[in-house]
């Protein structure tokens, strides 16, 4: 019984010691922003299997708040302390009460946010609206529903910008 013990303390060993944890700048944190909740828990579920820190929101102004751009009462203290974290934010085009598109432009628009990385989805494959959100600085834009190799596609297209 005392020998099993060990080799388990010894396998626990190994498995909590992860040389990819300790290599911070590898692991991409996401802001996903999507009023339908179904489309929200795909696009979660697409970035945790692709290895990406998720936080969600169900709306632009709900993502605002969480970059710290919501209450112009808001502490700079939450505006450095998200900033920090998120590496990218993947938008749908279409909410109510505030677009992805006008959420693309407030991040362009902050001096803290601009380099942030923004992704617009949509159901809707209107070359217009396509064309308008690329040139007001959007990343990428997706065709949803989202798929893996979509995700894949735009996390190696990220890794490719950053290094």
């Amino acid at each position: 019984m005392n020998s099993s013990g060990g080799s388990c303390s010894s396998l626990m060993d190994v498995v909590t010691y992860d040389p990819h944890h300790h290599g911070h700048d590898e692991e991409l944190h996401v802001l996903a922003v999507d009023d339908n909740l179904i489309d929200r828990k795909l696009v979660e579920r697409l970035l945790k299997i692709s290895s990406c820190k998720v936080t969600t929101a169900e709306n632009a102004i709900r993502a605002l708040e969480y970059l710290g751009l919501g209450d112009q009462n808001q502490h700079i203290d939450a505006l450095t302390c998200n900033v920090m974290k998120v590496n990218l934010i993947i938008t749908d085009y279409c909410m109510p009460g505030m677009t992805g598109f006008e959420l693309l432009k407030k991040v362009k628009e902050s001096s803290n946010l601009r380099e942030v990385p923004v992704v617009i989805m949509s159901s809707e494959n209107i070359p217009t609206r396509i064309n308008k959100c690329l040139a007001s600085g959007a990343q990428m834009f997706m065709q949803k529903p989202l798929k893996l190799a979509d995700v894949e596609k735009l996390k190696c297209h990220l890794m490719n910008c950053r290094s």
